[in-house]
This record gives structure tokens, sequence and C-alpha cells, in this order.
């Protein structure tokens, strides 16, 4: 990874995405346990790139992230499910799906975007992921996921 991408969010989070193992876990704690995947990859991305994760810090950007999420993610996520879940799919009915699914795309490199400009300068050393992530999910809120999921997105993440 160039300096570039590990300072920018959104292709640090691509690249986190795509490993092994990385997107069926994020989508382990997004719909068995609530959790917001684009707030868990800043998380990461925080600690790799040593920026300070302090209560303030988090406390904002849980609140940007859920006002968009609640706005744009989730409803775009809805319909694509809904859509993807149609018995008899036209190839119409593809199509708006496929639409649908790059919008939602979209509006998540969009509030990725936003977390990045609320985020701190890099101060220094890495800091441990596994507490960036707890961090994030403490105040997130939801159900708290199993320590070992989180261990596993730390090590992957990392």
């Amino acid at each position: 990874m160039t300096t570039e991408t590990a300072e920018a969010l959104w292709p640090y989070a691509l690249e986190v995405y795509g490993r092994p193992g990385v997107e069926p876990l994020l989508l382990r704690l997004q719909d068995d346990h609530g959790q917001c995947v684009l707030l868990l990859l800043w998380s990461l991305w925080m600690a790799a790139t040593g920026r300070a994760i302090d209560a303030p810090t988090v406390a904002a950007c849980v609140e940007l992230a859920r006002a968009w999420q609640d706005a744009a993610v989730a409803p775009l996520r809805r319909l694509r499910r809904d859509l993807k879940g149609r018995a008899s799919q036209t190839r119409l009915q593809a199509r708006i799906r496929t639409g649908v699914q790059a919008l939602e795309l979209e509006a998540e490199r969009m509030l990725l975007q936003m977390l990045e400009e609320s985020s701190p300068t890099p101060s220094g050393a890495q800091a441990a992921p596994d507490a960036a992530l707890a961090q994030a999910i403490a105040a997130w809120g939801g159900e708290a996921p199993p320590a070992r999921l989180l261990q596993q997105l730390a090590a992957l993440g990392a």
C-alpha cells in the first residue's frame, strides 16, 4: 500500500474490505450485531494511520455516520436487498437493482469522505486496531459482538 493510499480512507477501506475473510466478518457484525461497517473501517483506518481516537472525535463521527446511515445508506441497502429477494427478476428489475447498488456504494463512499474530513491529522504511531474497534463499537451501540470477532477483524485489518 502506498503512502497516499494509506492516508486516504476510501482506498484504504476498499483494500481492507477486499482482503480474504473481511467482507463476511464485517457483514456479520452489521447484520447480527447492528454495527456500522463504515464506522468499523474508519476506526481501523484511524489506528493504521496514527490518528488520535478520542471520545469527542468518536462521538462526532458516530453522530455523522448514524445520520447518513439513516438518511441514505440503510434505505438504499433495504431496497437493494428487497429487489434481490424477488423470486422472478426480469432484466429490467436486475438493472434497477444494479443502479440502486451503485447508489448505495456512492452513499458509502460519501460517508467515508465525510468521516475522513472530520478526522484529525495523523499524530504519530499507529494505535492498536482492537482498541480503536472497541471504542467505535461502544460509541455506536447495538449488540456487543463477541471479542473473538473483533480480534479477527483487528488482525485482518492490520
